[in-house]
C-alpha cells in the first residue's frame, strides 16, 4: 500500500488547540462494522455502550516535561526533546541546533546544569546530564511539556494536568496516550458500577510518534521503537474476560500496539521490551474487539493501524462523517468507539440512549 492511500483533507479549524473543560464531555463517534449506521454520542455515554464483564485496557504511562533549551559554547541556541530516559543521568533525545553538536561537546541548559553529547543513536543523540538531582525528578520542575506540533500555542499551567491521564503512573512518555485523556474519575466510577473491568499496560510513547512517513511505498518505512510492558496480571485478565464471553476494548492505539507486540501464536503473553511493529491493512488485529481512539493525522501510522482494524473504507467513511459533523481532531479532540471489521463482539442492536 502507499502512504497517499491514507491522505484526507481536514479543515484547520477542526484541529483542537485546547481540551474541553470536562474530559468526558468529548464527543464519541460509534463506528460499528458496515452496514450498520454511525451514531453520534459522548464519551460519558460509555457505561451505556459497554456490558458487564467487558475489559477496558488503559496505558498507564506518564508524560515527562521533556523539552529543554540551552546554548552551545559557540553561543548557538539548542532545543532538546528527550525521547527516552536511559538511567544513570543519560537520555536519548532529538537535538535541534543550527549545526549538529559533536560528541564531547557540552550544552549549558537554561534551567541550570549542563549536558554532554556522548554520540549518536540513529537520528537521536545520546546525552549525559550534569545536574544536581536524578534526571527524572529534575525534569518535573526544569523541563517543559512537549505539546504536539499541531497545537500552535505554548503550553500553559493547565496542560500539566490535562495532558496526563488520570491513571498515569509509569514515568517515561514524551506524548500522552490521548484516547485516555477522555476518562475522568466520575466516568471511571460509573463504568465500575456497570461491571466493566479495568486493566493496564505501559507503553512509553516516544517522539517518533510525530515523525511523518517519508516514503510512499509503506514496505520501505522504518517504524520507530517504543518500550512497553504487558504484565502477567493483564494477560490473565484478558484470558478470564475471553473465557467468560466478555469483550476486550483497547483505550488508544498505544494499547493495541502493546498487545499486538505481546501476541505469540495467536495468544497474548507477558512481554517487556521494545517494539517496532508497523500495523497496516492486511494485518489482522486479534488482541482487542474494539478500541476507543482519537482522530489521527493524514498519512500517519496510527491512521494505517485503525484502517487495518476496521477497514480502510469504513474508517474513511467515519472520518468524512466526523468532518461533516464538526468533530474536534487530534490530541485534545474527540474520539471514536471503533469495532473490528470482523464484527467480533460488536453490538447487534441500536445503542441505548441515556
Amino acid at each position: 500500500m502507499k502512504k497517499s492511500d491514507f491522505n484526507y483533507d481536514l479543515p484547520a479549524e477542526l484541529i483542537a488547540q485546547a481540551p474541553l473543560p470536562e474530559r468526558s464531555a468529548s464527543r464519541l463517534l460509534l463506528v460499528p462494522p458496515a452496514p450498520a449506521a454511525f451514531a453520534d454520542r459522548h464519551v460519558r455515554d460509555l457505561p451505556d455502550l459497554l456490558q458487564p464483564g467487558d475489559l477496558l485496557v488503559f496505558n498507564d504511562t506518564r508524560v515527562i516535561p521533556a523539552r529543554l533549551f540551552g546554548q552551545k559554547a559557540s553561543g548557538g541556541r539548542v532545543e532538546i526533546l528527550i525521547e527516552r530516559l536511559l538511567g544513570g543521568q543519560q537520555a536519548r533525545a532529538q537535538v535541534g541546533a543550527s549545526k549538529s553538536p559533536k560528541p564531547g561537546s557540552r550544552i549549558a541548559l537554561d534551567a541550570g546544569g549542563e549536558v554532554e553529547v556522548l554520540g549518536r543513536d540513529g537520528e537521536f543523540y545520546l546525552l549525559r546530564f550534569d545536574i544536581p538531582e536524578p534526571l527524572e525528578s529534575w525534569l518535573v520542575h526544569a523541563g517543559r511539556l512537549p505539546l504536539p506540533p499541531y497545537i500552535q500555542r505554548e503550553p500553559g499551567a493547565d496542560d500539566r494536568e490535562r495532558y496526563q491521564t488520570v491513571f498515569a503512573r509509569q514515568v517515561g512518555a514524551v506524548a500522552a496516550p490521548t484516547a485516555g485523556l477522555h476518562f475522568d474519575e466520575p466516568l471511571l466510577e460509573r463504568l465500575r458500577g456497570r461491571g466493566v473491568q479495568f486493566g493496564h499496560i505501559t507503553l512509553h510513547v516516544g517522539a517518533g510518534t510525530f515523525q511523518p512517513v517519508r516514503v510512499d511505498d509503506l514496505s520501505q518505512h522504518v517504524m520507530h521503537r517504543e518500550w512497553l510492558n504487558v504484565g502477567a496480571e493483564l494477560v490473565q485478565q484478558v484470558r478470564r474476560t475471553r473465557a467468560a464471553g466478555g469483550r476486550v476494548i483497547g483505550v488508544g492505539t498505544t494499547v493495541v500496539r502493546a498487545l499486538e507486540s505481546a501476541m505469540r501464536d495467536g495468544e497474548l503473553h507477558p512481554y517487556a521490551g521494545e517494539t517496532q511493529i508497523f500495523i497496516t491493512p492486511g494485518y489482522r488485529i486479534r488482541s482487542v474487539d474494539a478500541m476507543v481512539t482519537n482522530f489521527h493525522l493524514p498519512e500517519s501510522t496510527l491512521l494505517m493501524m485503525i484502517s487495518a482494524f476496521a477497514g480502510r473504507e469504513r474508517v474513511f467513511e467515519a472520518y468524512a462523517h466526523a468532518i461533516a459533523e464538526r468533530y474536534r481532531f487530534f490530541s485534545y479532540g474527540d474520539a471514536m468507539l471503533l469495532w473490528s471489521r470482523e464484527g467480533t463482539g460488536a453490538p447487534t442492536d441500536a445503542p441505548i440512549h441515556s
